[in-house]
């Protein structure tokens, strides 16, 4: 995705100007009615205009102008709910566009076999289908989604991921899943068609950023049923209190009836409109942080589920770990020195590219300032891993006519002790123990022996270490004190797996992981009530995946694993899942915080309209007027302004969230109360006092 679309300012003019137009479409009564609070105060706007209009014709029940004044600010309460919706889902659609930028049509070449040297048809993009072959080479836009079958090429993902950096994609593995949309820069590939026409991933990214197409959640339905409820018993409370007024008037023969204007202005007040005009938005911008963060949530529910989130099930290699292994130590064997450990080991690791034997190369060169050699003039012949032997190193020619020539080899303990005594050497005990001690520190040991004109035996050990990750052992501190619990999974023995889980401080761990034990341990917690998180990105991760509540795959991954997962991870970064809990946590607790503050809110606002709504009345009520508003027509109309203003000033945090802290539940509660209970049950006051001082000092009630 392009970052721009992402970091644009919340109020920016390019979001603003549609937004204010969506608001008055908005005004359709189908669309109000699927907001039920809102929608009375839809119908509220509509009942005080018609009023007005009555007022006009000389039918008043209250002055013309007091009537008229309510209900523009019932209409402007409308309409600033509206806004809130229609800006979050602007956002959420320039995200969008910007995504279709990537999707256009292009030109494919269809192979008529899975080959690249097949005989080629040119056609479009739209006339390919599920399980069509094509070529793209250096140049060309990957037609669509699909599946790397042949060859291997650098592939340019940025109109997706935003990410400049080229990636390399290849048959086979898991870095097989290629992108409609994206472009080859080197070399070539030969693709399988994944999808037909309308389903490929930009086209469900489009879908899903769109905030329109949002389906609610199973925790705002919830939500929503309850602000009804409230709105329900407060509009029947409501209703009541026009005939007991008009009897008690009959009964004192004194005081006036209730206005309906004034009653809509108390119902409007009192139910749950903060909340109820920000609810969608805050649905809405909790995907859009989800955007933001590159990820393609494909479920709305999940984004809802990644907040309540019990336990995290995380891969070791990239997660947890920096993904490639180390060398940390030489362990020479008896009667050998570290030195000629460390000279023998970067012999044997100079022509190997992984990242481990670079990893030795370079330790040796750090500890003993071992150079590399000129390998030609030694006559060298490197011998590549194999699965066979388990081992590689390198053959050195004599150094001498009729000297013997040096064979040097690293590997697998078990395989080198079986070379080892193959050809007549000792295996010593020190050597074995070293062996023991390196896999129960969690690190993987790789044995060094040579063989030359002394004899077969044994250099030493080699400790390659899996390197913990900085800081994520405080972050897992942090989960667990939000009460989420840690595993990770690794296809690593016991040994290796409990040591590694230690040093990163998780809660558990899952060794030699199997796809069935993967799902046998998901549907476990599952089965005790828990909310369950994994990210994955092979096809074995896929039954996984599809159980797990929060699937994240990633974008590097088969498709399999994006097909199973609700949501895609376009920067392929396995710790993102962390940072997904916490950005559905933040959404939680945004929709906490602010229902909260409204219902305190609506508290506050009872002392300053109840008064002023019935004074004419029951004059008994004036002691509960505390705020010592100058008239009842300038307390309604200051109650109703501030019900609308305060819908405006809540939209930049609807839209940014509250801020995200790691605390329990409980913590969670206490600061909500304090905080946006208290606040929400003191803030009314004085600024209702001084909107009553404003409108009185104007003269315009």
């Amino acid at each position: 995705m392009n970052q721009h679309s992402a970091t644009r300012s919340m109020f920016d003019p390019a979001l603003v100007r549609p937004a204010i137009a969506e608001s008055f479409r908005k005004l359709n009564p189908r669309t109000q009615l699927r907001n039920p609070v809102m929608f009375c105060v839809y119908v509220g706007s509509v009942l005080t205009t018609i009023l007005w209009i009555a007022a006009l014709g000389g039918e008043a029940e209250a002055p013309a102008g007091f009537i008229l004044a309510v209900a523009l600010w019932l209409w402007f309460t409308v309409l600033f709910a509206n806004f809130a919706e229609a800006l979050a889902e602007g956002r959420s659609k320039a995200q969008a566009a910007s995504l279709r930028q990537a999707k256009k049509d292009v030109m494919a070449k269809k192979l008529n076999e899975p080959h690249p040297k097949s005989p080629v048809r040119i056609t479009t993009a739209t006339d390919l289908r599920k399980g069509d072959v094509v070529l793209v080479e250096a140049g060309d836009v990957i037609p669509a989604d699909g599946e790397v079958i042949e060859g291997v090429a650098s592939v340019d993902e940025s109109a997706i991921t935003g990410e400049s950096a080229p990636v390399i994609r290849e048959s086979g593995g898991d870095f097989s899943s290629v992108t409609g949309g994206t472009r080859v820069l080197s070399d070539w590939i030969v693709v399988r068609v994944s999808v037909n026409p309308g389903e490929a991933f930009l086209d469900r990214m489009i879908a899903m950023v769109e905030g329109a197409k949002r389906q609610k959640t199973p925790n705002e339905v919830a939500l929503t049923i309850l602000l009804v409820a409230l709105t329900i018993v407060l509009l029947l409370a409501t209703a009541t209190l026009l005939p007991f007024s008009m009897f008690s008037v009959a009964a004192v023969k004194a005081g006036h009836v209730v206005t309906i204007t004034a009653l809509v202005a108390l119902l409007v007040c009192l139910i749950p409109t903060t909340i109820g005009g920000l609810l969608s938005a805050i649905g809405v911008a909790g995907m859009s942080r989800m955007m933001q963060a590159n990820v393609i949530a494909t479920s709305g529910r999940a984004v809802e589920a990644a907040g309540d989130v019990d336990v995290l099930l995380l891969d070791k290699t990239g997660t947890i770990t920096l993904g490639n292994r180390q060398a940390s130590t030489f362990l020479p064997a008896p009667g050998v020195s570290e030195e000629a450990l460390a000279d023998a080991a970067q012999l044997s690791s100079l022509a190997d590219e992984t990242p481990e034997g670079r990893s030795i190369v370079v330790l040796a060169k750090q500890r003993f300032n071992i150079r590399q050699r000129d390998m030609a003039a030694l006559n060298a012949v490197f011998i590549a891993f194999s699965a066979q032997t388990r081992m590689s190193g390198v053959d050195l020619a004599p150094a001498a006519p009729g000297a013997a020539a040096r064979e040097i080899r690293k590997g697998a303990s078990d395989a080198v002790k079986q070379y080892v005594e193959s050809n007549g050497g000792r295996y010593p005990a020190e050597v074995n123990q070293a062996v023991t001690d390196v896999a129960r520190r969690g690190s993987t040991p790789l044995v060094v022996a040579e063989k030359s004109a002394n004899g077969t035996r044994v250099l030493g050990v080699i400790e390659l270490k899996d390197i913990v990750k900085g800081g994520i052992k405080e972050r897992f501190a942090e989960l667990r004190k939000m009460g989420i619990k840690t595993v990770m999974i690794t296809g690593d023995n016991r040994l290796t797996a409990a040591a590694i889980a230690a040093e990163a401080g998780v809660d558990d761990f899952l060794a030699e992981a199997t796809p069935e034990a993967k799902l046998k341990m998901i549907r476990s917690h599952q089965a005790e009530g828990r909310l369950v998180a994994m990210t994955g990105d092979g096809t074995n991760d896929a039954p996984a995946l599809a159980q797990a509540d929060v699937a994240v795959a990633m974008n590097t991954g088969t498709q399999a694993a994006k097909e199973a997962g609700n949501m895609v991870d376009l920067d392929s970064n396995p710790t993102k899942l962390i940072e997904i809990v916490e950005i559905g946590k933040q959404m939680l607790m945004t929709r906490g915080s602010l229902t909260t503050f409204s219902i305190a809110n609506d508290v506050a606002k009872y002392f300053a309209i109840i008064p002023a709504a019935f004074a004419t009345t029951y004059p008994q009520l004036r002691v509960l007027d505390v705020m010592h508003l100058s008239s009842p027509s300038s307390a309604i109309m200051s109650a109703v302004i501030f019900n609308a203003l305060i819908i405006v000033a809540l939209i930049p945090l609807a839209l940014k969230g509250v801020k995200y802290r790691p605390l329990g539940a409980a913590a969670i509660l206490r600061r909500n109360l304090l905080v946006y209970g208290l606040g929400g049950l003191l803030l009314p006051f004085p600024f209702i006092k001084l909107i009553d001082m404003m409108l009185t000092a104007f003269g315009w009630v």
